[in-house]
């Protein structure tokens, strides 16, 4: 009966004869600590295809442990792409980072007919998948060493002012994208929210979610495990190469890890503030993914095989 209502629903979903003739789009998405790095690769082995990665912090060399990248074992079993594709002083803009990865999507696509996207980072994942063109604006480096000195929290007020809707969508903690979005306006004297062009994909897209209902002790988990295994090493030699003032080492885990090295909390401290800023990005992402996309939240028991029956059926193998 279980197996029916899978390939029943997929079926309602994919199974439309004038769009058979497009390749598949797999997306796999869901909130940090979710499992999808695990299901992802089980999934990658059995239809021998690349991962390729959106998640925004991953990108970045040297940032392995606090980002939970895969390893080096796991990136053996399967190719992962778009990983490593800079050093973490130099930003990758939304521009940037799709000028990379449109062509290593539409690459596998045309080789294998199907290609495969892994991550939480719902802007990436939105930008990519919906056709999303944001605006082509190089980093000003200058002006973004000015807001920064601002703070924050002028900032996104500064952003709440100028583009509402960006700043709607931008938490007031993450510096990164709110820099980006007044460095657009800067620039162009429009906001970010009204160069966002929509070109129609030429793809057929299937979305699967993880959303498992003990996510809040899979992060204290992941979290212990992070601090236990490297965490404030990797800090300690981000801060060696780069400096405190490296805008990402003020992400989570990074954040509280380097106020533990400076003495300004305790090792406990930054390990309830990791766990509490994890829990608040999770219902971030929960939100964004609940209102932004439609996917097949997968069952906790059984999530690879829910998974590959309704990829089997969109792939026309059953």
């Amino acid at each position: 009966m279980e197996q029916s209502r899978y390939d029943f629903v997929a079926s309602e979903c994919l199974m439309d004869a004038e769009r058979q003739t497009k390749p598949l789009l797999i997306v796999l998405l869901g909130p940090t600590a979710s499992g999808k790095t695990r299901l992802a690769i089980e999934i990658a082995e059995k239809l021998r295809i690349n991962v390729l990665n959106i998640d925004s912090r991953q990108l970045y060399k040297g940032m392995d442990i606090g980002t939970a990248k895969p390893t080096q074992e796991q990136q053996k079993r399967v190719n992962h792409l778009l990983l490593d594709l800079r050093p973490p002083d130099q930003p990758i803009t939304l521009q940037e980072f799709k000028e990379v990865a449109d062509p290593l999507l539409n690459k596998d696509l045309e080789l294998n007919g199907v290609s495969f996207l892994v991550g939480g980072s719902g802007l990436y994942l939105k930008a990519l998948i919906s056709g999303f063109d944001p605006p082509a604006v190089p980093p000003q480096i200058a002006f973004r060493k000015q807001i920064a000195s601002l703070g924050q929290e002028t900032c996104h007020s500064l952003l709440s002012m100028a583009d509402p809707q960006s700043a709607k969508r931008i938490s007031k903690a993450d510096a990164m994208r709110t820099q980006r979005a007044l460095e657009v306006l800067y620039a162009t004297g429009q906001t970010m929210t009204s160069q966002r062009k929509k070109n129609a994909p030429s793809w057929r897209i299937l979305e699967l979610g993880l959303d498992p209902i003990n996510l809040t002790e899979r992060i204290v988990q992941r979290t212990n495990y992070l601090y236990a295994n490297g965490l404030l090493e990797e800090v300690e030699a981000l801060i060696y190469r780069f400096g405190t003032d490296l805008p990402l080492l003020q992400t989570i885990g990074y954040g509280e890890a380097l106020q533990f090295l400076n003495g300004e909390i305790s090792k406990e401290k930054a390990i309830a503030i990791t766990n509490r800023r994890t829990q608040q990005f999770a219902k971030r992402q929960r939100t964004w993914f609940r209102g932004q996309h439609k996917p097949h939240w997968l069952n906790d028991e059984e999530p690879l095989r829910e998974a590959m029956s309704l990829i089997q059926v969109g792939l026309g193998w059953s």
